[in-house]
């Protein structure tokens, strides 16, 4: 057993260096800040024993739902990015590999017809601001050529299969420097060299996630189901959708800091989203933790966060708003995500510590306190390198010329266990 002495410490074992992350239906869609099904699958298995269904209250494209599902858990998984819920909700939903077949040999002939000059179409472009901006004329007819053979699939569940390998292509063929989340269109020069075949992309989405389907179904236990949803866990959780105490344990990687200066959801999804008319612009980015600034610092009765709040205040009282914000709906989320998790249960929130204006702020250390105020024992917290982080080493926190710092290289793996008033861990 786990002593109380036990606290935190760093274990290479869990860096998964070489591991290879796109196994499955892994491989769908790029996503910000993904958590890797290595660290999930790992935490399941070494925490999860028994456990019949699994919460993530940010559940993103689905990566710990996917992990649940291969170990016969039930997964429930909510998230505010209607782009997030329809890719988890496909890597999750086996398919007929027949079916899939059939429907990608057809629109195989659908586009080459159209491309030979055999058949003749023309599509509707969807009209929404700074389209041209964002994509040359001849990917935008192609891309309505595509866009109009998924609105005529029949079948919910494929048509969202391919909605998602067109999604990506979306992204792909835009005008935007696909190395980066957020939004920055190419310069001049990168313009007129990129002219992207937007047919060819599409079948190799749709061929990758083809395979990765079928390698999921294989693998997969047979009885275990996910369920995706867009609740807000800030403003509650649906009894209906998970009772007080039901669930088993909870796997999530949840944002380190509001998206606006932190990991931009809302921007990278954004192209995606209008193209599928999922949502409005921006509204992603308002949803999100802290995406509501508040007007007035406040104290959260954690000395490391009111310190911390204190410093950044004394530098920058803007920005100090900005990690008032974000904490005041973390808070609420982990109140809300506490009752849903039976006695004995376990939490895991794989986390980072981000840097504002210098100062560290102890996101592993303010999560466990946050959910000890909610009846919870610390058990352990693991510290792991990111390795292949698609995010600069350093930034520019001041904006001064040549004065830089380290951003987030290291996550925090925090395990917490729900026990009745009173106990510990023993």
């Amino acid at each position: 057993m786990l002593s109380l002495e036990i606290k935190k410490f760093r274990d290479p074992s869990w860096d998964f260096r070489t591991a290879d992350t796109k196994r499955y239906t892994h491989c769908f869609h790029p996503y910000p800040a993904m958590m890797i099904p290595q660290v999930a699958g790992r935490i399941l298995d070494e925490f999860g024993i028994g456990a019949k269904t699994l919460f993530d209250p940010f559940c993103g494209t689905g990566t710990s739902l996917v992990e649940a599902n291969l170990r016969g858990i039930n997964a429930v998984g909510t998230d505010i990015n209607p782009l997030a819920r329809l890719i988890a909700k496909v890597k999750t939903t086996p398919l007929s590999p027949d079916s899939l077949n059939a429907y990608i040999s057809d629109f195989t002939s659908f586009v080459l017809s159209i491309r030979s000059g055999k058949k003749e179409l023309t599509p509707q472009i969807p009209k929404f601001q700074n389209l041209e901006y964002w994509f040359k004329k001849e990917t935008l007819y192609w891309l309505a050529v595509i866009k109009t053979y998924i609105e005529s699939i029949k079948e919910p569940d494929i048509r969202d299969f391919f909605k998602v390998a067109f999604s990506e292509t979306v992204r792909e063929v835009s005008l935007t420097r696909n190395s980066e989340f957020k939004l920055y269109r190419m310069n001049s020069q990168q313009i007129k060299r990129f002219n992207p075949d937007v047919l060819t992309i599409m079948f190799e989405k749709l061929e990758r996630n083809r395979k990765g389907m079928i390698e999921y179904i294989l693998q997969k236990d047979n009885k275990s189901i996910s369920y995706v949803y867009g609740f807000d866990t800030v403003q509650g959780i649906p009894s209906d959708v998970l009772p007080e105490e039901s669930v088993d344990i909870v796997v999530t990687s949840p944002p380190y800091g509001d998206s606006r200066t932190t990991v931009a959801y809302g921007q990278f999804s954004r192209l995606s989203n209008q193209w599928l008319g999922l949502c409005k612009v921006n509204e992603v980015d308002k949803k999100s933790l802290g995406g509501t600034r508040r007007r007035k610092l406040r104290k959260f009765g954690i000395d490391l966060l009111d310190e911390v709040v204190y410093r950044i205040a004394s530098i920058d009282p803007n920005r100090a708003l900005d990690v008032v914000s974000f904490y005041v709906d973390y808070e609420r989320s982990i109140n809300n995500v506490a009752k849903v998790v039976r006695i004995g249960g376990i939490v895991a929130y794989v986390v980072g510590n981000r840097k504002v204006k210098g100062v560290t702020i102890p996101n592993d250390e303010i999560t466990r306190i946050m959910f000890e105020r909610n009846g919870f024992a610390h058990v352990v917290t693991i510290v792991r390198e990111i390795p292949n982080k698609k995010m600069p080493k350093r930034n520019s926190p001041t904006n001064v010329a040549g004065k830089t710092d380290t951003t987030m290289n290291q996550e925090y793996i925090v395990i917490l266990k729900r026990v009745l008033r009173g106990e510990g861990i023993c």
